[in-house]
């Protein structure tokens, strides 16, 4: 079996996951499938989330290829995009993009697209620009509580009559 024939057949996702949406009924077109165009720009908005903190900044897509539509998505379709970084040059990174669904939600996941998008780093102007070193994060100190929401009780004193309750 070729690598590509492979890949088609895997059944993980390739990468981490970028983003998750539902697919809607105002994104088919009059046979009840998804558009592509709805999912290319979904695998678009992932790869510039993941390559945006390679890049160190803003980033712009110059390329898409090898598109590969293998199924249809359908309305109430949970869509997850997944991305891998493929390489990584100077000024641009290119990023293995897949789609896969759970169907209505549940059951196993269904690879239905995958692609090749390329990034480049660009500056305020809009010229391309070199990578951006990541900075080393923080380790993280154990007195360092996690961060977190965290529900916050107020006492409130209520005048009820001329006795106060403290709630």
């Amino acid at each position: 079996m070729r690598y590509k024939e492979r890949q088609r057949n895997s059944t993980e996702p390739k990468g981490e996951l970028a983003s998750r949406t539902l697919a809607m009924p105002a994104d088919c077109n009059p046979r009840g499938d998804i558009f592509g165009g709805w999912i290319m720009a979904l695998m678009d908005s992932a790869g510039k989330m993941s390559a945006t903190p390679h890049a160190g900044g803003r980033v712009v897509t110059v390329s898409v290829s090898n598109i590969t539509f293998l199924q249809p998505v359908h309305v109430g379709d949970t869509v997850c995009c997944y991305t891998e970084v493929k390489r990584l040059g100077r000024t641009s990174i290119t990023l293995d993009v897949e789609v896969w669904v759970l169907r209505q939600g549940q059951g196993e996941r269904v690879k239905v697209t995958e692609s090749e998008f390329t990034f480049v780093a660009v500056d305020e102007d809009g010229r391309p620009r070199e990578f951006v070193a990541p900075q080393p994060k923080e380790p993280r100190s154990a007195s360092r509580e996690p961060r977190r929401c965290r529900l916050q009780i107020a006492c409130l004193t209520l005048k009820v009559g001329t006795a106060r309750h403290r709630i």
